[in-house]
């Protein structure tokens, strides 16, 4: 009698402590097949200047812990060569890697292959690989993209940024295809042989020219086709991007995510630094530039990608890049309006749509 009794009690106890461990566990409700994502490229950055938010409740928090909270399940973060400072240095994305970790969400590197911006109005080389000839610079992205794989063990690693017209220029402009299309295979290889669960994507800013574009390089060793989506410069029409998406899925048999977004919660500004969004023209009329507006953006951004049969998910940028640096000051953000918290610094209604 007393070693049945015993027996169950064990029984008891382990069956105790496996329902706590799985209900309290940070990632327990994630779905991963749909990625919610949020570049927080900023935040160290922030966190330097010791600049405080608050919560959907009020409270003063990090921006890390609110947006995991919030049902954000990955997060995406850029990676500058030799940047000026130490922001956005592989040091300081590897350990920010390591906290998103820890809280059990997928981290995406976003790798520049510059010491600064990278777009399709800019691909500037880094300083230290300026007078490399082409064997050397293939080699350099091999090398460097390798250390980004192994030391940050990304979940997803996008090779480049906004990629419509090439990268590492000139060597590596879209005009000179086989120099694009060899370097792009550079950084591919290295992932591949680095941290080899890693999902690659490879990324376009815009949507109508995608599938034209995507279509010269079907024999890269890629997983998914990331696009950028910002109504001012890619239309303000959602059925046409839902369009674009289906005809690439179809033809070109990749999942597509919106790697980059985002959306007003007001036309007016909190610092001395020019906007980048500041007029109707330039917004959707059907989504004024009010935080719920900037709201069901966001929510029909995720429904379009939940319904269409290709979609992964989205990514919202800049969410985190708010007026830090103070009200006078002339180098703040252009992005404060679009970012997840008003001007006096309260989590918006936007961060309902990650639940």
């Amino acid at each position: 009698m007393k070693n049945i009794t015993t027996f169950l009690f064990s029984i008891f106890i382990l069956t105790f402590f496996s329902c706590k461990k799985s209900t309290t566990s940070s990632n327990a409700t994630d779905d991963f097949s749909f990625i919610k994502a949020a570049d927080i490229s900023f935040l160290p950055e922030i966190r330097t200047a010791e600049f405080k938010v608050k919560g959907p409740l009020g409270n003063t928090e990090d921006m890390l812990y609110i947006l995991r909270s919030s049902g954000v399940n990955t997060f995406r973060l850029r990676v500058w060569v030799n940047p000026a400072d130490v922001h956005s240095g592989l040091y300081e994305v590897k350990n920010l890697c390591r906290e998103i970790k820890s809280l059990g969400a997928k981290v995406w590197i976003s790798i520049h292959y510059s010491d600064s911006w990278a777009d399709p109005g800019n691909q500037r080389k880094p300083y230290a690989w300026w007078n490399a000839n082409f064997e050397q610079l293939k080699d350099s992205v091999y090398q460097y993209t390798s250390t980004v794989a192994r030391e940050t063990q990304a979940d997803f690693i996008q090779i480049g940024n906004e990629i419509n017209n090439g990268i590492l220029w000139p060597d590596g402009q879209y005009t000179q295809a086989e120099n694009f299309k060899a370097l792009l295979t550079e950084g591919i290889i290295a992932v591949r042989e680095n941290s080899p669960n890693a999902k690659i994507i490879l990324h376009y800013a815009g949507h109508q020219y995608a599938e034209e574009f995507f279509s010269k390089f079907d024999n890269l060793d890629y997983d998914i086709i990331g696009l950028s989506y910002y109504p001012k410069w890619h239309g303000k029409n959602l059925d046409s991007l839902n369009t674009s998406i289906t005809n690439i899925g179809m033809n070109l048999h990749k999942k597509v995510i919106i790697a980059e977004t985002a959306y007003p919660f007001t036309l007016s500004w909190a610092d001395w630094t020019d906007n980048v969004i500041g007029s109707e023209n330039e917004i959707i009329p059907a989504y004024p530039a009010t935080p719920i507006g900037q709201k069901n953006f966001l929510k029909d951004i995720k429904s379009l990608m939940k319904n269409n049969v290709f979609g992964l998910g989205f990514c919202y940028w800049g969410g985190e890049w708010i007026a830090f640096k103070g009200i006078t000051s002339k180098t703040g953000s252009s992005w404060e309006n679009q970012a997840f918290w008003d001007y006096d610094h309260k989590s918006l209604p936007v961060l309902e749509v990650y639940k």
